[in-house]
């Protein structure tokens, strides 16, 4: 592996980052690499859900039989179900780097490769008042390549080379790119033959509906 860890983000809200990144960890542990899973703000939520509510690092502590407790997991929690930067706002306890840096480090020494789960898309604010923080901001301190998670439908074209722009501007290296909710229809192979060749960046694995594993060559990571 070359590097200690590497950043999960997403062509939006709802296009299976979480789903994704659980079937990653559990990949590499699978295969004999003790990978973890980190996550700096997490909304909508709490370290203590009500019963039949399972937040993202719990859906992917269970998936990946991580061991530690949830709060080394994720930095910041907020209740609202709204961007972080607005949960922190009326919520209070607004996202530090310097924390992000050192519960990631921690992790970093504890383990031999980092998951770091993003929040939404690319372009979402974290923090937003006298300090402006956004996951750009996260992914640069934390120095991290990232793999962008898009779905397979309708509009995946648009929505990932869109992704892949933004980050290409803002200096972030991209490792490459999943295909979720990937069914095979002849969509579905258009769009993927689509967003390789529009954007250069190679397409790591396609994950079916409802997959129990992702199919994904490590070597190289």
């Amino acid at each position: 592996m070359r590097a200690k860890g590497v950043f999960i983000t997403g062509t939006g809200t709802d296009v299976g980052k979480t789903f994704v990144t659980a079937l990653l960890v559990k990949k590499f542990r699978d295969s004999g690499i003790d990978a973890f899973y980190y996550k700096a703000a997490l909304s909508g939520t709490s370290l203590n859900p009500d019963p039949g509510v399972v937040s993202d690092e719990q859906y992917v502590k269970t998936i990946a039989s991580l061991p530690e407790t949830h709060e080394t997991l994720v930095s910041y929690v907020y209740q609202e179900a709204v961007s972080p930067h607005l949960a922190a706002r009326k919520e209070g306890n607004p996202l530090e780097l310097s924390k992000v840096i050192l519960d990631y480090q921690l992790l970093q020494s504890k383990h031999d490769f980092i998951f770091v789960e993003g929040s939404g898309g690319i372009v979402c604010p974290i923090r937003y008042d006298s300090h402006k923080i956004f996951l750009e901001d996260i992914i640069k301190a934390l120095d991290l390549e990232i793999i962008i998670i898009s779905n397979a439908l309708l509009g995946s074209i648009n929505a990932t080379v869109l992704t892949v722009e933004y980050a290409r501007s803002k200096g972030i290296g991209i490792r490459g790119i999943i295909l979720n909710q990937y069914q095979g229809s002849e969509m579905e192979q258009d769009n993927y033959k689509m967003i390789q060749e529009i954007t250069g960046v190679p397409i790591l694995a396609t994950v079916p509906l409802n997959a129990k594993k992702i199919e994904l060559n490590i070597e190289g990571f």
